[in-house]
């Protein structure tokens, strides 16, 4: 089959400039098929006409075309374009023009696709924070410098680079990796880069190892590229963002931390690192109610607050539900010396009292089965002891 270059955009108001960048493509020898999502007016010339987009929603066409409702039709188109999206099979590469309504409704059609597909967005939100429509799927945000409102000698140069862009990442493939060696991924934070950087370095010559820092995007993108199948076992020593979602911290990575695991049955090794803190930005910015807690501040603009063991007997019950759900191997160890570089002997965050709340927390709710196990460890999460057995469960899980 053909891969197709698509086109996507609002033929009610950039049917000139969705023209343009659709010739470019064709000159570039490029099949393309443009798409219309407007909610207002269909374009006759449009490959795929607004009406046949939007009767992918499940409410069918009505639901998009509502008189006098814009904010609902795009929602509406927003969620048609996504199945209509999800129903091709001959998508080579994709490439939208919007402001911030087309945006709105191309940008989540885009992250529904496989990573490594290619992905540009002429968008003029782009100048701005992105990570609405970007999450963290490798999508190309460019930014048309005008707005995209009519063919003129800037932005007849804007777009076809944009074109030409899309066209060089289909034409040219992508070298064959010769590295067969299985990849894992890997969570880390700097209070536990010790442990990372010593399981990477012990696995580094049988495995590919991709580590992922846990800030809340870091999680987000570890568990996009497992579910993308591009892993084939995690390693997710730092479990943190979990603290930050159920205490209201800054790197969350969300509700869905961890439900790759059950999904995908990924082999699973992982621990309770650097669960003895949530994450803030500067003093200032933490909520009332955390006023008088024990904190420290990792610099001018971040400060971190000691988790207490109530607190961590909540995050503990809410992690293990979602890991009794895989259907695929899982080793949950415990580090008992301590769970972050400020969880030692000596550091501010010291706590075996809240520590103990953890880990007897972990075993209440836990599920041990013949695949799912739990390991209680008498190491800190950074010993070389406990990477040792890291490994060992590593290369138990994920054969070479």
């Amino acid at each position: 089959m053909t891969a197709s270059a698509y086109i996507v955009g609002t033929f009610d108001t950039k049917a000139e400039e969705l023209r343009y960048v659709a010739g470019l493509l064709r000159q570039a020898g490029l099949h393309a098929i443009t798409v219309d999502v407007g909610t207002r007016l269909s374009a006759e010339d449009a490959d795929v006409p607004a009406e046949m987009v939007a009767d992918q929603h499940p409410a069918g066409r009505a639901a998009v075309f509502k008189a006098g409702d814009r904010g609902a039709a795009v929602t509406a188109m927003t969620e048609a374009l996504k199945r209509f999206i999800a129903a091709q099979s001959d998508i080579g590469g994709i490439i939208g023009l919007g402001g911030s309504g087309g945006t709105s409704i191309i940008a989540p059609a885009m992250r529904a696709l496989p990573i490594g597909l290619p992905k540009l967005m002429v968008s003029t939100l782009a100048a701005g924070d992105v990570a609405p429509f970007v999450g963290v799927h490798d999508i190309t945000m460019m930014y048309p410098v005008t707005d995209i409102a009519g063919l003129n000698r800037l932005s007849r140069v804007i777009l076809a680079n944009a074109a030409h862009a899309l066209a060089g990442m289909m034409r040219h493939a992508v070298p064959q990796a010769t590295d067969h060696r299985p990849a894992l991924g890997f969570s880390m934070f700097g209070v536990t880069t010790p442990c990372i950087q010593q399981l990477t370095a012990r696995l580094g010559q049988d495995y590919e190892c991709q580590v992922f820092h846990a800030n809340g995007p870091g999680g987000r993108a570890l568990e996009a590229i497992a579910q993308a199948g591009l892993l084939q076992g995690m390693v997710d020593i730092t479990t943190t963002e979990a603290a930050d979602h159920l205490l209201g911290g800054v790197c969350t990575a969300g509700p869905e931390r961890f439900d790759v695991v059950a999904k995908t049955g990924i082999p699973w090794i992982g621990s309770c690192g650097a669960l003895d803190m949530v994450n803030f930005w500067a003093p200032d910015t933490i909520p009332a109610r955390y006023h008088g807690r024990l904190f420290h501040a990792h610099n001018a603009n971040v400060t971190l607050m000691r988790t207490t063991g109530d607190e961590l007997e909540q995050i503990a019950a809410w992690i293990a539900a979602k890991l009794n759900a895989s259907p695929g191997p899982v080793r949950l160890l415990l580090p008992e010396g301590g769970t972050s570089a400020l969880d030692a002997p000596g550091q501010k965050f010291h706590d075996p009292a809240a520590n103990a709340a953890l880990f007897a927390a972990f075993e209440r709710f836990f599920l041990q089965t013949d695949s799912h196990r739990l390991l209680r460890l008498p190491h800190h999460v950074n010993d070389p002891d406990f990477v040792r057995i890291a490994e060992t469960q590593v290369r138990e899980l994920v054969p070479l």
